[in-house]
C-alpha cells in the first residue's frame, strides 16, 4: 500500500475503531439487556431440527429487540433489568402429516400456545438486586385475543412478553 493510500484509510480506520468502543460502552450501559441459552435446546428447534434449517437469530433478535424497547417504557428511572431467555416454543407448530408441500408451514392452532421461559434480574439505580427470579409464560387463550389477524409472525410472543412486563413491572411498591 503507497503512503496515499494509507493516509486516506486512517481516518476510516480511527472511526471504526471510534464506533466499537462507543457501541460497547453503550451495551454496557443499556437499561435492558437481553440474550439467551443455546437454542439449540429450545423445543422450538429441539423436535423439528430434521423439517427446516431454523435460523434462531431470525426470532430471537426480534423478541429481544422488542423486550428491550417496551421494558424501557416500564421501568422506574434508574433501574436496569436484565433478561435471559431459557426456553422458547413459538405459537403454532409443523404438522409434517400433511405431505411434504406443507411440512415446513407453521399451522396455528389453540391446541400450539406460544411458551416462553426465562430468568430476570431488576437491579435499582444503586446496584442492589430489587427482583429477581424465573418465570414460565404462557397463553392458553392467545388467539381469542385481539391481534390474531395482524401479519407479525412473532406477535403472539411479542404479546406474551408485553403480558409478562405489564404483572411483573406494574407501578406500584416494591
Amino acid at each position: 500500500m503507497n503512503i496515499a493510500a494509507r493516509r486516506r484509510s486512517t481516518p476510516f480506520v480511527a472511526f471504526a475503531l471510534l464506533f466499537v468502543s462507543l457501541s460497547a460502552v453503550a451495551a454496557d450501559d443499556a437499561r435492558v439487556r437481553v440474550d439467551w441459552t443455546d437454542p439449540a435446546q429450545f423445543t422450538e428447534l429441539k423436535h423439528y431440527r430434521s423439517f427446516r434449517d431454523m435460523r434462531p437469530a431470525e426470532w430471537l433478535d426480534p423478541l429481544a429487540q422488542h423486550l428491550r424497547k417496551r421494558a424501557e417504557r416500564v421501568l422506574p428511572p434508574g433501574d436496569r433489568l436484565e433478561v435471559t431467555f431459557t426456553d422458547v416454543q413459538r405459537a403454532g407448530n409443523y404438522e409434517p402429516w400433511h405431505g411434504p408441500r406443507l411440512d415446513d408451514v407453521r399451522i396455528v392452532r389453540d391446541i400450539y400456545p406460544p411458551r416462553i421461559d426465562l430468568r430476570f434480574r431488576l437491579i435499582d439505580a444503586n446496584g442492589g438486586i430489587v427482583r429477581e427470579g424465573e418465570r414460565m409464560l404462557r397463553d392458553s387463550a392467545f388467539l381469542m385475543r385481539d391481534g390474531a389477524h395482524e401479519t407479525d409472525s412473532l406477535r403472539f410472543e411479542k404479546r406474551l412478553l408485553d403480558q409478562w412486563l405489564r404483572k411483573e413491572f406494574a407501578a406500584g411498591p416494591r
